[in-house]
């Protein structure tokens, strides 16, 4: 069965031109051009990936309150913004929204596509997981590979998919060092280093919430990340 993309896009000729792309690729593709339209049909049913632009219209930040919209409807949705705003500022608020990445239209077909498939390719790799690789307990840490549940110290944890991974990765061989490209082979991302260290911060704050000492992930600077052992 096709994967099912919802894209939310306001300009009809871009909207148009991506929707054909994506369908050439393979996916169903489910588009809107308003906040209030996609969210409508997404409650009613969710597709396996969102691709969102920022500005919506005359709702200026539209996509990001659409982020947050589809976050409270599920915590593992990947979440794609794709958009012409480039400001640090915006890309950090996207990630901090909740979503897995973060592009701007000037990205080449190829390059979306292959991030599109490697949010996939995570959804496939917790459903070919053996059934003593259903579970990774490293302390306090829970990790749950079937159902993409985290909990620390008992209470749980909401990640995002590419935060669930980046999580593995790294407890996965506690103590050793991933540097970034090592973190994004093992967690089977396509993304930049500053998604990167936004991911890591926004993981940190999580973990934080339900144990303000929290510091098992420790940045070795000038090399990477490690879980402490």
């Amino acid at each position: 069965m096709a994967r099912r993309i919802a894209l939310v896009e306001d300009d009809p000729a871009i909207r148009a031109n991506y929707m054909d792309a994506l369908r050439k690729h393979g996916y169903e593709v489910a588009a809107y051009a308003a906040r209030e339209e996609a969210l409508t049909a997404m409650k009613t049913r969710l597709p396996d990936l969102a691709i969102i632009d920022i500005g919506l219209g005359t709702d200026v930040d539209g996509g990001f309150a659409l982020c947050r919209e589809l976050r409270a409807l599920s915590a593992h949705l990947p979440i794609i913004f794709l958009t012409a705003r480039d400001s640090d500022f915006d890309v950090v608020s996207g990630l901090r929204l909740g979503a897995d990445d973060y592009l701007t239209k000037d990205v080449s077909l190829p390059h979306l596509t292959a991030r599109i498939a490697a949010l996939f390719r995570r959804s496939e790799l917790a459903r070919e997981a053996g059934p003593s690789e259903e579970r990774l307990e490293r302390g306090a840490l829970s990790l749950d590979l079937k159902r993409f549940s985290v909990s620390w110290k008992g209470s749980p944890v909401a990640l995002t998919l590419t935060e669930f991974w980046m999580v593995h990765a790294l407890a996965k061989h506690p103590g050793h060092v991933k540097n970034r490209e090592q973190l994004m082979h093992d967690a089977n991302l396509v993304v930049d280093d500053a998604t990167i260290t936004s991911h890591v911060k926004r993981m940190r704050r999580k973990f934080q919430a339900v144990d303000a000492e929290f510091d098992a992930i420790e940045t070795v600077y000038g090399m990477g990340y490690r879980w402490k052992e």
